[in-house]
């Protein structure tokens, strides 16, 4: 059985313990609120750019002229994942779950015959996915928004995507992270970034009343022409998915360690509270032998 020392050592042990996942939580709850309403403020901005291009690309015809953003390589044989996870841990099972979800897609896409390249962002992703598919990861970004998260971090993601698929280096791109939906809830999310899938562009566009019958359809003009807008609008409307998908991603990790050390912080509390249950069984059980010696040294005399 242990000592007296051994149980005030443990509960001194765990104590501290305590005040480091409460402080950890103090601190996630502070930076959660400014990643929470960033996360929110670009959500109306990203919808109403992919409603743009939905409205955009529903009115006119490229052909074999469309932008490869837009139309792809017309192959799917090489697969570009973009995994955003956290640089930090203690935040319970967010990088878990999207690493699950990115090995489940890398299972998949392999299976179907396809080459698959890995681009992760986050330095626990990045350590998770080299046990296994080491080989398969061409570009690690860590640190992004250390201090503050800007367009700035989303551009050098972004950036390198055109230049790899200016390259020619892969055919379809997709976006997996953690779409923040609550404190208590995210979504780990699958989206495809390249080429452009009008369906979820559409998706953003302002839902239309039907017209009526004889009753001609809106016309749009496009100025300068459909050609130069595509060409500015479509990298923009990527590294504005991408810093959408950091900002779910911050927002999300804040949120899980909050929630992470708020249980640490209680489940402390319930194993102090067992300690020190055994700690005064042991010292009763300590002083009830020594009076138990006590008399029997006296009855002897």
């Amino acid at each position: 059985m242990p000592s007296l020392k051994d149980f005030r050592n443990r509960i001194a042990s765990v104590k501290s313990t305590r005040k480091i996942t409460s402080a950890m939580k103090m601190v996630a709850a502070s930076k959660l609120r400014r990643a929470q309403q960033q996360a929110e403020a670009s959500q109306p901005y990203a919808a109403r750019m992919s409603g743009m291009l939905g409205r955009l690309v529903a009115n006119i015809d490229m052909g074999s002229s469309a932008p490869l953003l837009m139309a792809g390589t017309g192959k799917d044989d090489v697969q570009l994942l973009v995994v955003i996870t956290s640089d930090r841990g203690l935040c319970g099972g967010f990088n878990g779950s999207i690493v699950r979800l990115a090995r489940l897609k890398i299972r998949d896409l392999v299976t179907a015959g396809k080459t698959v390249k890995l681009v992760c962002v986050g330095r626990k992703g990045a350590a998770s996915l080299k046990r296994d598919h080491a080989d398969k990861i061409v570009q690690v970004f860590e640190n992004l928004g250390k201090k503050h998260l800007s367009f700035a971090d989303a551009a050098q993601v972004s950036d390198y995507i055109l230049d790899a698929l200016e390259r020619g280096e892969f055919d379809v791109c997709n976006l997996v992270y953690n779409q923040f939906k609550s404190v208590i809830r995210q979504v780990p999310t699958a989206s495809q970034l390249i080429p452009l899938s009008v369906e979820d562009a559409a998706e953003g566009a302002e839902e239309e009343k039907p017209a009526e019958a004889g009753v001609a359809k809106a016309l749009y003009e496009f100025e300068p022409n459909e050609e130069a807008i595509l060409a500015d609008l479509l990298p923009r409307n990527l590294a504005v998915q991408v810093f959408r998908s950091l900002l779910d991603s911050a927002a999300g990790e804040q949120a899980a360690r909050m929630t992470a050390m708020d249980n640490a912080t209680r489940n402390a509390g319930d194993m102090i509270s067992k300690l020190t249950l055994k700690y005064n069984r042991a010292r009763q059980a300590y002083i009830t032998k020594e009076l138990i010696e006590i008399i029997s040294g006296a009855e002897a005399v």
